[in-house]
């Protein structure tokens, strides 16, 4: 039997809602790239931020709390369905709390004593996933994934693994990150960070917006509904922060999701790219997907609408994926349409893209080669 996505529940740039994030999303509407700008240095940059009320927890609980908000009568009903100890939780995540943490840390540099309201829990990697078991009563596995850019798209095997494997009956799967600071000036160090609006697949581009979000599955066995269907997962080491210019990786990955879900690359009707507006994972990814799917299946890259939300941006991309098979619509790409001339041919999305969209496939590319690529649909 397969495993269906029932459920999700989800908060981006893009809306709080899924009647929110659809409409704005088809239309393209970047406005939450610019509502929050943060600084870096004395320049204000696009953002893709989430408006939602800031409450007594971190940041990135927040997010998960919004988020887990939308599907509480789903979790109620896999309460009263199965044993908690067979209820499940698999995050992906990169910073959790280091926003927060980064503030507490100043100050016991200054004074050489932490603030009574610094926790451990801020910077703990499982922070996620305990805090979504504390508010939700699952007992079963959970534990947070942690592979950069890649993070929260490889949890979708995890999941499908404790569910296929009989260690769980329903797994709520997903992603979260913050705004960080710390990954701000990490990535304005590397020379990564645009400082205007993030511009994919341009001659233009020079380099990544930041943003937030979570995206929460509630994955479970069945028949009907929109199914995960392949993964992908490769590891091809080239380098510390720089995509394999080859992009032999990300085309095994690609074609790995395909394999395991029995499909040819001509049955995909749109893929999510990474589309990070990088000059090295444009120019990669580009090479990749035109080796594998050719020039004609849809593209768009959804991070000028949202913005890359690092450690969430598999499962923002796999939920934006989500709302397109279930409402038929197509995402366009936003850019300044001058197709870079370092770029392989492939055929980006528009407004005026018409298609049903039933197989989706999404891919996330992270430092150190570690890339994964996953199918979903009908």
């Amino acid at each position: 039997m397969a495993v269906i996505l029932q459920d999700l529940g989800f908060v981006c740039a893009l809306g709080t809602t899924h009647d929110g994030i659809v409409n704005a999303a088809k239309i393209g509407d970047t406005k939450g790239m610019f509502r929050d700008m943060p600084a870096v240095g004395d320049v204000a940059i696009p953002f893709g931020s989430v408006n939602i009320p800031t409450t007594q927890y971190m940041r990135c609980y927040d997010l998960l709390l919004a988020a887990l908000q939308q599907i509480d009568v789903a979790i109620s009903a896999l309460k009263s369905k199965y044993s908690l100890n067979r209820l499940g939780i698999v995050i992906g995540a990169s910073n959790t709390g280091i926003h927060e943490a980064q503030k507490h840390i100043n100050i016991a540099l200054e004074s050489g004593t932490f603030p009574k309201e610094f926790s451990f829990d801020e910077i703990e990697l499982y922070s996620p996933a305990k805090f979504i078991r504390e508010k939700t009563g699952f007992m079963g596995p959970a534990y947070t994934v942690s592979t950069a850019c890649s993070s929260s798209a490889k949890v979708f095997g995890s999941a499908r693994d404790l569910i296929e494997q009989g260690f769980c009956d329903a797994v709520l799967v997903g992603g979260v990150d913050a705004r960080c600071d710390f990954a701000l000036n990490g990535f304005n160090a590397l020379s990564a960070l645009s400082y205007k609006h993030t511009n994919p697949m341009s001659q233009n581009r020079d380099g990544i917006n930041l943003g937030e979000g979570a995206a929460l599955f509630i994955m479970t066995r069945g028949d009907s509904g929109i199914k995960l269907l392949g993964i992908g997962e490769t590891s091809d080491a080239y380098h510390l922060t720089s995509p394999d210019p080859e992009g032999l990786g990300a085309i095994a990955s690609m074609r790995g999701a395909l394999n395991d879900a029995g499909l040819t690359a001509a049955d995909i009707d749109f893929i999510n790219m990474h589309g990070t507006g990088t000059v090295a994972n444009d120019a990669m990814e580009s090479l990749a997907i035109n080796t594998v799917f050719g020039e004609n299946t849809l593209c768009a890259s959804t991070k000028p609408l949202t913005g890359h939300t690092l450690g969430a941006a598999g499962a923002i991309s796999a939920g934006l994926s989500w709302l397109m098979i279930k409402y038929n619509f197509i995402i366009p790409h936003i850019f300044d349409g001058n197709y870079a001339d370092d770029c392989a041919k492939i055929n980006l999305a528009t407004l005026q893209s018409q298609k049903t969209i039933n197989k989706i496939l999404c891919n996330a590319f992270a430092f150190g080669g570690s890339n994964a690529s996953i199918i979903i649909g009908r």
